[in-house]
């Protein structure tokens, strides 16, 4: 070996990973960036580089994923939860716009047309005193009581006018 002491000790290797602080291999990208023939040379930048890009994609990836299972009070990451992570992120979104996740489901979406029309609308509160909100029909009949619900206040008069007094 010319240039090194025959007898002197040896200095430990460091690796380019650990040089640009990353925890992606960047020996083995570049390894891959030669080999795949994707150009003809490959610059000493090229690798580090990479291996950032690809590093920050999956922390942010797995950051996303493990709020998305957190969220589903999981504790382990499932494909679902990185199809949430993506699909719910708009950068990810449009990155991974045309990929399939193996078991990773749908979003949850409902069109709004298919949703049942509310016929009621809400009332105004009055005062500031919360109202008691009104029991199941199924609680009330237990008790004995007979309630009817109609949806139209003449067929409800028509009901009370009906009923057979108590005395």
């Amino acid at each position: 070996a010319a240039g090194r002491k025959a007898g002197g000790p040896r200095k430990k290797s460091v690796t380019r990973s650990v040089k640009a602080g990353l925890q992606f291999p960047v020996g083995r990208i570049g390894r891959y960036l030669k080999n795949g023939r994707y150009a003809k040379r490959v610059g000493t930048g090229g690798p580090v580089y990479l291996a950032a890009v690809l590093e920050y994609l999956a922390a942010e990836l797995l950051e996303l994923a493990g709020n998305a299972a957190k969220d589903n009070k999981k504790s382990r990451i499932v494909p679902r939860h990185l199809l949430l992570a993506v699909r719910n992120d708009q950068e990810l979104g449009r990155l991974l716009a045309g990929v399939t996740i193996a078991h990773g489901g749908v979003l949850p979406n409902i069109n709004p047309v298919l949703l049942p029309k509310r016929t009621a609308e809400k009332e105004p509160k009055e005062g500031k005193s919360p109202k008691k909100t009104a029991k199941s029909p199924k609680k009330a009949d237990k008790k004995g009581k007979q309630t009817c619900y109609f949806r139209f206040s003449e067929s409800a008069a028509a009901v009370d006018s009906q009923k057979p007094s108590r005395s």
